[in-house]
C-alpha cells in the first residue's frame, strides 16, 4: 500500500471516537482478510506477544509489535479484569502506526478501540467465510466491551439480524442493550417467557471464563466463535462442542499456547485449520464449525492499514 508524501513529522494522536471513525466495519474486514492472507504467506513479521504481570496485581501488560513492507505497528495495552469493580475500563493502551519504508510514526490510535474492533472483525470474517449463508440469528454470550463492539458490527453488517444477549444476570444484559441497541433481545427475558431460541446460526462467546460456558454438541450449518478466553488457563467452549465440530483458529502460531479451550480439551492440532484457509476453501456446510480466536499483532496491523488509508496518510 503506497503512502502519500507527508510534509510533517508530527504524530496524530486520536481518541476513541476518532479511532473508531477510521475503522469502518466493511473496509476493516476486507483489509483484515487481505492481511490474513499476507500473514499466512509469511509477508508479515509478528513475533509472539510479550506478557508482563505487575507484581501483586491482577492484571497483565501486553506488548505486540508487527511489521510488513508497507506498515509497522506496535500495540501496548494493559488488561485488568477487576477494574469493573472500580468503575474503570478493563483495557487501556495505545496502538502506534507508521510507514515501514522510512520508520515514521504517523498515528497513535486508542488501544481499547482498536482491540475491540479488530477482534470483532475477526469474528465477522469467520461468520462471512464459515457459515453457508448470511446469519439471521446470533446468540452473544458476554456483556462486556467486546460484546458491545460485536453488537454494533452485527447490526451494521446485517441490519435484519436478530441478536440475543446472554449474560450472568438480567442487569448485565439490560446494561448491554442500553449501551448499544434497543433491538438486542435478552436471553433471561426469553427464558422467562418461554421463547428461547436454540437454532441460532452463530454463537459468539466473549467472556473471560476459566471454565466452559458453552458445551452443546455442534449443529450442522451452525458456527461457534470463542474470542474472550486468550490464555491456556481460560476456556469458554467445552469438549462436547469441540469434538463434534470442524475447528479453525485465527492465528495458528499463537493458538497452540494460548487457546485454553482447545488445550484443556486435549484437541489434536492436526485437526485445526487456519481461518485464512477458509477464504479460498469454505468448510462443508453439513459439518458444525468452531472458530477460536486469540488475536495477534497482525490483526492490529490490519487496523493500522485501514486507519492510515482513511486518514489520508496513504
Amino acid at each position: 500500500m503506497p503512502f502519500r508524501t507527508r510534509n510533517t513529522n508530527t504524530v496524530d494522536i486520536l481518541d476513541a471516537a476518532q479511532t473508531a471513525a477510521l475503522l469502518p466495519w466493511t473496509p476493516l474486514i476486507e483489509t483484515l482478510e487481505a492481511t490474513m492472507l499476507d500473514y499466512a504467506a509469511g509477508k508479515i513479521l509478528c513475533p509472539e506477544r510479550q506478557t508482563l504481570m505487575p507484581p501483586g496485581r491482577e492484571g497483565v501488560m501486553l506488548s505486540m509489535p508487527s511489521a510488513a513492507a508497507d506498515v509497522f505497528c506496535h500495540k501496548l495495552v494493559t488488561v485488568y479484569p477487576g477494574n469493573a469493580a472500580h468503575n474503570l475500563p478493563a483495557i487501556h493502551g495505545v496502538v502506534t502506526c507508521g510507514d515501514a519504508r522510512d520508520g515514521r510514526t504517523i498515528l497513535s490510535l486508542d488501544g481499547p478501540t482498536v482491540t475491540a474492533r479488530r477482534t470483532a472483525a475477526v469474528t465477522f470474517v469467520a461468520i462471512r467465510r464459515l457459515l453457508p449463508a448470511p446469519p439471521r440469528s446470533v446468540l452473544l454470550i458476554g456483556t462486556g466491551v467486546q460484546a458491545q463492539a460485536h453488537v454494533e458490527g452485527l447490526f451494521t453488517l446485517w441490519p435484519d439480524i436478530r441478536v440475543t444477549a446472554q449474560g450472568r444476570s438480567v442487569e448485565r444484559e439490560r446494561a448491554l442493550r442500553a449501551a448499544t441497541d434497543s433491538r438486542v433481545a435478552l436471553s433471561h427475558e426469553a427464558v422467562e417467557r418461554g421463547q428461547q431460541d436454540a437454532t441460532h446460526d452463530a454463537v459468539v462467546i466473549a467472556t473471560t471464563a476459566r471454565e466452559p460456558v458453552y458445551d452443546l454438541p455442534g449443529r450442522a450449518g451452525a458456527l461457534v466463535v470463542g474470542l474472550g478466553a486468550f490464555r491456556p488457563d481460560m476456556a469458554e467452549i467445552g469438549p462436547a462442542t469441540l469434538e463434534s465440530s470442524a475447528l479453525y483458529v485465527d492465528d495458528p502460531h499463537g493458538a497452540p499456547s494460548e487457546a485454553g479451550d482447545l488445550i484443556q480439551a486435549g484437541i489434536d492440532w492436526n485437526r485445526v485449520r487456519p481461518l485464512a484457509s477458509a477464504l479460498a476453501a469454505p468448510p462443508d456446510s453439513r459439518v458444525p464449525v468452531v472458530c477460536k480466536t486469540v488475536g495477534c499483532a497482525a490483526w492490529d496491523l490490519a487496523a493500522c492499514r485501514t486507519a492510515l488509508g482513511f486518514s489520508g496518510a496513504q
